[in-house]
């Protein structure tokens, strides 16, 4: 039998809610071994956050702006970052294979044919002496995929040994599924998760989050607005399909006529119905929902789901795997594939019309 050979990657990303750079350390074979190691979220800098928010107010300017100098300042945090974890770790810089840079997302239109995640691949390679892996998005994208999401193949890895049909469920941002049952993978955006909820928290409460979903639990759920917001041809479309943090954000104004706590106890509602409309999109029931993202520490949301879905509904941690960092370590399996020419996607994931590779990688 042929030795497996394992790769020692970093990934990094910093998901929709820009709320930090999360890196993870694996070792893996590209395949299924994966032996996961240590990580961290590094704070964005305040100043860099606050650009990228803003710049979020109009993001098309993404289709014709080449953003440069904001490209480099996420590239140097996400370095700096990296830098730090490496240090901090006292990891051995010589014995790391590969760093698998997500980057930042700030317009992600699959309809259009583009997405657009801030990156420089060789600025960041150069700086880290390391070789990168970037851009994993666009050539599904632009082979007519919806380019998200891509965690899926991660998921399969680190789920073969569990009972199946299983779904995962991220909340972050968005909410996305997966869909395991052997052979069987689908994968798709599934509605609004955090983005909605924590926006509402910073213009009316001014607090970042809804701590536990204790803000919405204290309120009273508007079934007519909640109607409103499940009135969207999003839910009817057939997956494989994707969203962009911001594609609620219109229909959302429904819930600027609701008193503070109900208007938070609507949008969770929101999150909640949007994620169980997402059994009707695969072939059997789960028998188990694993949760991850930071969704899974909302304990109002947690609860609503496993009413509305009569099945155990569970953060990942319950079967070992660290939600905190799960994405980070996709990113760095994914860079694995790439480099060997993998597929990172599929038709039943993105809808691309076969399986996918893609990234770039850049050599110091």
């Amino acid at each position: 039998m042929a030795m497996t050979t394992l790769s020692t990657a970093i990934g990094v990303i910093s998901g929709t809610s820009m709320d930090g750079i999360d890196i993870a350390l694996i070792r893996t074979d590209g395949l299924q071994i994966v032996q996961t190691g240590p990580g961290m979220m590094a704070p964005y800098p305040q100043p860099l956050r606050r650009q990228l928010l803003a710049f979020l107010e109009d993001p098309s300017r993404a289709e014709r702006d080449p953003l440069t100098a904001l490209e480099e300042a996420v590239t140097d945090a996400f370095t700096a970052a990296i830098d730090g974890f490496i240090r901090k770790e006292g990891l051995d810089r010589t014995a790391i294979d590969l760093i698998g840079n997500h980057g930042q997302t700030v317009y992600h239109r699959p309809e259009k044919r583009f997405t657009r995640q801030l990156s420089l691949g060789q600025r960041m390679a150069a700086m880290l002496g390391i070789p990168v892996v970037d851009d994993f998005r666009t050539a599904d994208v632009k082979a007519g995929g919806q380019g998200a999401p891509l965690v899926p193949l991660y998921h399969a890895a680190l789920a073969a040994g569990l009972p199946q049909p299983l779904m995962v469920l991220n909340l972050g941002g968005v909410a996305n599924v997966t869909y395991l049952d052997g052979e069987t993978i689908i994968a798709f955006d599934a509605g609004p998760a955090s983005a909605l909820i924590d926006d509402l928290m910073i213009s009316r409460f001014g607090v970042p989050y809804d701590d536990g979903g204790r803000i919405a639990r204290e309120g009273k759920v508007d079934a007519a607005v909640l109607a409103v917001l499940m009135a969207n041809p999003f839910f009817d479309a057939r997956p494989p399909k994707s969203l962009d943090r911001n594609d609620f954000h219109l229909r959302a104004k429904a819930t600027d006529r609701l008193a503070d706590h109900d208007a938070a106890a609507t949008l969770t509602a929101f999150t909640i119905a949007a994620t169980v409309d997402a059994l009707r999109h695969v072939p059997r029931k789960p028998h188990r929902w694993l949760v991850t993202g930071g969704g899974r520490h909302n304990a109002h949301i947690m609860q609503g789901l496993t009413e509305k879905l009569a099945v155990p509904v569970e953060p990942v941690e319950t079967v070992g795997w660290n939600g905190d960092l799960l994405e980070a370590q996709c990113f760095a399996f994914l860079a694995v594939r790439a480099r060997m020419g993998l597929p990172l996607s599929l038709p039943a994931t993105t809808g691309v019309p076969r399986p996918m590779s893609g990234g770039r990688i850049w050599k110091p």
